[in-house]
Order: structure tokens, then sequence, then C-alpha cells
């Protein structure tokens, strides 16, 4: 194994606990259709950070031709971070209407 394999196989293990661990709190959110506890803004650094990083993860893997793993758990973690920030800013719409 290349040095450069191995530290393939590291962004792609680290990545992929990064991003499965947004599926918890998305079921968590969807069960209890709670977000009050949420910070907003927390949520919406994170996957505004989250897609800055894969404007680049996409950049390295089409231009460049590198960077495999770290555009498919970024990709991963783009669209999880996105369902939770999504869910966290209907039910906090929903839940200011008096709508439960």
């Amino acid at each position: 194994m290349t040095a450069l394999s191995f530290f393939n196989l590291l962004q792609l293990i680290g990545g992929f606990i990064l991003a499965v661990g947004y599926i918890p709190q998305i079921i968590k959110i969807i069960k209890t259709k709670s977000v009050k506890d949420f910070s907003m803004l927390y949520l919406g650094g994170i996957f505004t950070g989250i897609v800055f990083m894969e404007i680049y993860a996409v950049y390295m893997f089409f231009v460049v031709g590198t960077a495999g793993a770290f555009f498919l758990t970024n990709t991963v973690s783009t669209i999880l971070s996105g369902t939770e920030f999504a869910l966290v800013l209907y039910y906090a719409s929903k839940n200011k209407r008096g709508v439960k």
C-alpha cells in the first residue's frame, strides 16, 4: 500500500464517520418533530462550510482528477447536513406558527 492509498483510505473512513454522524440527529428530529434546542446559526454555518468544501471537492475531482474519496464523503455530508438544516428550518417555522 502506497502512502497516497493509505491517506485516501483514512480520508474515506474519517469522511464516512463524519457523514454518518448526521443520521441519528435527523432521525431524532423526524421522530420528535422538535428543534427547539437547535441553533440555526450554528447549523447554517456548518452547512455553508460543507457546501464550500463540496465546491472544492468537485473541482479537485473533475478538474484536477484527484480526491475521489473526499468528493464521495463530502457529497454525502452535504446531502445529510442539508437535510438536517432543512428539517430544523421547517420545524422551527412550523412551531412558530403554533402548529405541532
